[in-house]
């Protein structure tokens, strides 16, 4: 709720020492209509006090329920929150709220009534916006508590969570939009999910857990005033005859919220995560995911990434044999890079017409994916490891072309594949089904080279002309052109890949170039795991 009550504070600078009264209420309440709409002020949904030295902004969750069309809500029961702002002499404001609550509602859904409720203990959160920056310049907030449940017809979920504190802070950006950083966390967090379906024979309790759930969060370059212009554009043209009228101040507004933001990043972190269900239970000691992503750019990127530390299954829910296979630690990282956004938003933005429908026409869709596509994006694979005890897997690589036949090269590393292959043996003895991995493993290892450490390295290439070389050794030919007569062969693959044995010059791929034939070790230097 406080990004909620937050953004509703978009109020124009206070004058130098000004004095606090019903008429700096009042300009303040016309200041937010630009942004939540005159009806909202009408209507009671925002309101404007005075309260000893500060300004009191309340916002009526009921008033707002009462202008929902489609009235299905059975009950609904939120407090008003409320904030206090006071202006300081430098132009921003001084913001204190409590957020506190304890708030249910129930509505009729397509298989019944849901019903939910929550609660937030001793919420409070203070902070000093400047209206300059269209933004929080310094905020904290905190809470001892808090906890929700929802009841449906054949789910019930109910989470709670402990104390809880966050901080922000923004600066100018050098473009001048805003660099924030953000920090959070969150003690106890349990969530349990009950599902009772009787007619899937479903009953079925799922409990996730972590004594520490964090989040942190920063961004570069976010255009707040541009963003803020546009919601004030919306609010004034929802009609949609004069929205079609204003179409070019539109375009203008959009361009000039270009790129959004230069880049933001975030990261969810948890402390010995769990994950509980009648046959046991997951866990891990880390775990946390990972967001970047630049603005609209020309070259943009985007990564994510999940790293696991610890982890652990019910084995009675595994073959024994392949308990000793299991990872403990994983690091996976993949994206996307040279993703040309910008063209495409300024090409959608100047062809738009509101007049037409649709506005922008199939034809120019599709040309709008080819000339994306022209830019060569790519899918990537960052440096990422999965592992044990005995082993260690690295990889990593890129596709550059997205039809049926990718334009592709993986690096693989692999640390500990002689105990891999031992495990299969001696699981085979006792599990016949295992003995068919056996000669599987050993055909991969007859494509591999082997670094000067002894790791096994396999370099995959595949082209848009079909063609497949692992390790520089051609596995699969390129399909012939159309017409051509020639049959898809093969067979080179096939005579060499057993006659490579894991020497060392059976020809490899440098992971940063693609040229077959080097002996220097291919991306091992590259991976270094």
């Amino acid at each position: 709720m406080l990004p909620i009550a937050f953004t509703a504070l978009l109020f124009s600078a206070p004058a130098f020492g000004q004095s606090v009264d019903s008429q700096g209420a009042k300009q303040l309440s016309d200041d937010l209509s630009r942004y939540v709409g005159k009806q909202a002020i009408d209507k009671g949904i925002l309101k404007v006090s005075v309260e000893g030295q500060a300004y009191k902004i309340v916002f009526d969750f009921k008033a707002l329920a009462a202008t929902f069309p489609d009235q299905k809500l059975v009950k609904f029961d939120f407090a008003p929150y409320a904030l206090l702002v006071k202006p300081r002499s430098d132009g921003s404001w001084d913001v204190s709220m409590d957020f506190s609550q304890s708030a249910s509602f129930e509505f009729e859904g397509p298989e019944g009534k849901q019903t939910t409720q929550f609660s937030i203990k001793d919420g409070k959160g203070s902070g000093v916006y400047d209206p300059a920056l269209a933004a929080f310049t310094s905020g904290t907030s905190s809470m001892s508590g808090m906890t929700m449940s929802s009841v449906e017809a054949k789910q019930q979920m109910d989470m709670s969570a402990g104390a809880g504190s966050a901080t922000l802070s923004a600066t100018k950006a050098g473009n001048g939009g805003v660099d924030f950083t953000m920090s959070q966390k969150i003690a106890n967090f349990v969530e349990t999910i009950k599902l009772n379906d009787p007619e899937k024979g479903l009953n079925f309790p799922v409990t996730v857990k972590s004594p520490e759930l964090s989040v942190e969060a920063s961004g570069k370059g976010m255009q707040t005033k541009p963003l803020l212009d546009l919601l004030a554009f919306a609010v004034a043209n929802e009609d949609e005859k004069t929205l079609k009228a204003n179409q070019a101040q539109l375009k203008s507004l959009l361009l000039a919220a270009l790129p959004v933001w230069e880049r933001i990043d975030g990261t969810y972190g948890f402390k010995d995560f769990a994950v509980e269900i009648p046959l046991g239970a997951f866990g891990a000691t880390q775990l946390s995911t990972a967001f970047g992503s630049d603005g609209i750019a020309q070259s943009g990127k985007v990564n994510y990434g999940i790293k696991a530390s610890g982890l652990s299954v019910p084995h009675q829910l595994l073959p024994s044999w392949s308990v000793a296979l299991l990872p403990t630690d994983i690091d996976l990282n993949f994206g996307g890079a040279n993703i040309d956004l910008d063209s495409m938003a300024k090409k959608a933005i100047e062809a738009f017409d509101l007049n037409q429908d649709p506005p922008l026409s199939p034809e120019f869709g599709d040309q709008l994916k080819a000339d994306f596509l022209a830019k060569t994006p790519k899918v990537v694979i960052g440096h990422s490891t999965v592992k044990n005890k005995d082993m260690e897997i690295a990889l990593e690589g890129e596709m550059t072309s997205f039809g049926q036949k990718p334009d592709a090269n993986l690096t693989v590393d692999v640390a500990g594949f002689d105990k891999i292959v031992a495990g299969l043996q001696e699981a085979a003895k006792s599990e016949p089904e295992v003995a068919q991995y056996v000669p599987v493993a050993l055909v991969v290892k007859g494509f591999a080279k082997t670094l000067p450490d002894g790791r096994l390295e396999w370099v995959v290439n595949t082209k848009a002309d079909g063609s497949v070389t692992v390790n520089g050794v051609m596995l699969k030919a390129a399909d012939p052109a159309a017409g051509d007569g020639v049959e898809d062969g093969d067979g080179a693959g096939d005579e060499s890949g057993g006659d490579n044995g894991g020497n060392d010059n059976a020809g490899s791929v440098n992971a940063g170039d693609g040229n077959a034939g080097s002996d220097n070790g291919g991306a091992g230097a590259k991976l270094n795991p």
